[in-house]
């Protein structure tokens, strides 16, 4: 098949991609780098640098393309709350233009990388796609907006759309920003340099983090799946793990007693997460084969930025 991947050079990208090319199919890649990084994409891969609005570019990119995987995005849910404009721009100007680019090029199939944070505070766990969302940043706001706008625009123009929301997915290759960083990465990160793990809160949030094998396994099987039109689907671990049982796993495979300093809990994320993946599980034959302990340790292995830091025995 052919496929174009748009913010395939970020973290999960890079992995999709390559994933995708490993098996013998035509991977297309657009992204404007300006998280991710095509130095990690395979040769195989064909890497185009631009930006998700230049709607000219796309239909040329689009052109023979049987399915996109639409992963290009912002994603800190903070920094959504300091520039909810340009995630207006990225996360849901770019998902319309490239869904109309897809309309006039004639794709036969989209799957958008939506998120858990759509949720919001949620009375019950875990999470199902049957629950009304409550969106509490503007990241959330935008996630939630392309859901509609590819579900709708995809409806219309005779486009199957499918929409993951995808948790708190994590591995190698995944950026560590100063502002911003994802958590299991920041905690590997100060762990590994005897440097200070900072804990918002009293621990006790919880979160669903799932390997980005898992990830890829339920986006590769969305691109050609039956009966997955206009669906949401959760991608998930099914794991409800607190921020306290995330430092003690952190501690174990890494072997190091980081300081540990509690600042008050930050606003814009839900007290608990946790991913009902039995419709992932129906619809995608999805099953999660990473549980966290494993994943931490395969992250430390395979991820440069870690692997240097760690004694050999400590991952054995």
């Amino acid at each position: 098949m052919n496929y174009l991947v748009t913010g395939g050079a970020g973290f999960l990208g890079t992995a999709l991609s390559n994933r995708l090319a490993k098996q013998g199919h035509h991977v297309r890649v657009l992204d404007d780098c300006s998280a991710g990084n095509p130095a990690y994409l395979l040769p195989e891969v064909e890497f185009v640098q631009g930006d998700i609005n230049e709607k000219t570019l796309l239909w040329k990119l689009l052109q023979d393309v049987d399915c996109v995987f639409h992963l290009a995005a912002k994603v800190s849910v903070p920094e959504s709350s300091l520039f909810p404009s340009s995630y207006n721009l990225v996360n849901v100007s770019g998902t319309v233009t490239l869904m109309e680019a897809i309309r006039d090029t004639k794709v036969k199939r989209v799957v958008l990388a939506s998120s858990g944070a759509v949720y919001g505070h949620q009375a019950q766990i875990p999470y199902l796609e049957s629950f009304e969302v409550h969106p509490e940043s503007p990241y959330a706001v935008s996630k939630l907006s392309a859901e509609h706008y590819v579900r709708t625009i995809g409806a219309r123009a005779g486009v199957e759309a499918v929409c993951l929301r995808i948790f708190n997915a994590y591995g190698p290759g995944q950026r560590t920003p100063h502002s911003h960083p994802p958590i299991i990465s920041n905690f590997l990160k100060h762990a590994l340099t005897n440097g200070t793990i900072i804990i918002h809160g009293d621990g006790s949030q919880t979160r669903d983090y799932v390997y980005v094998d898992d990830v890829v396994n339920a986006l590769v099987t969305s691109s050609t799946a039956v009966g997955v039109d206009q669906q949401v689907i959760n991608v998930g671990s099914g794991v409800e793990t607190s921020v306290l049982e995330l430092v003690r796993l952190v501690r174990q495979v890494t072997g190091k007693k980081p300081e540990e300093v509690y600042n008050p809990l930050k606003s814009g994320g839900s007290d608990r997460m946790c991913a009902g993946i039995a419709k992932a599980q129906e619809k995608l034959n999805y099953i999660p084969l990473v549980p966290l302990e494993t994943g931490l340790r395969l992250t430390i292995e395979r991820d440069p930025q870690f692997k240097k830091e760690i004694e050999p025995k400590t991952i054995a």
